[in-house]
């Protein structure tokens, strides 16, 4: 029998299976605080779950962002993470292509990332030198901070990211 994913926004009920997915994909990294308090904005956040048959195998949030000084709208991508036994497998692609398409048609401007630049790359992510993260990176990330113009606009203005109150703690920036 084949299985078929199926890309769906979460629902309340999904945050227990989504909560055991994140330390199994991020075993040295501790995210479920900033997930759940993600999840627990009443404005703002698209996550995303990619499913087979019951089960929640990936997880995906795009949290709406402002640019200091425009007006804008943009959208952070993060965190992204995949059940270890299901990656390599294109649910990771499957839940940004979705959440690019649901931004889009919503009408965000831009979308940024901190993260694999060869990964990201292929969704055509590229170095962003214009908007700067909220805080300062450490020089092994500078490549790794990447936007995608999702409307095709002229010209991206210069600024900070602005980010709602989960993302101000300046370690998930550093580490």
């Amino acid at each position: 029998m084949t299985q078929t994913l199926e890309i769906h926004e979460s629902a309340p009920g999904d945050l227990q299976q989504i909560e055991s997915l994140y330390p199994k994909a991020f075993p040295d990294e501790d995210l479920l605080p900033l997930v759940r308090a993600l999840l627990a904005e009443a404005n703002g956040v698209l996550s995303l779950t990619a499913m087979l048959d019951t089960a929640i195998v990936g997880h995906a949030i795009f949290t709406e962002c402002g640019i200091a000084g425009s007006s804008r709208r943009a959208a952070l991508l993060g965190p992204l993470c995949v059940l270890p036994g299901r990656q390599r497998q294109g649910i990771g692609g499957a839940l940004v292509r979705a959440g690019l398409e649901r931004l889009k048609t919503a009408g965000e401007d831009w979308v940024f990332v901190l993260g694999d630049p060869a990964y990201y790359g292929r969704f055509g992510f590229g170095a962003d030198g214009r908007v700067t993260p909220p805080y300062p990176l450490p020089a092994a990330y500078i490549d790794a901070w990447q936007s995608l113009n999702l409307q095709g606009r002229p010209q991206m203005p210069e600024g900070s990211l602005s980010v709602p109150l989960p993302w101000r703690d300046e370690a998930l920036w550093s580490a």
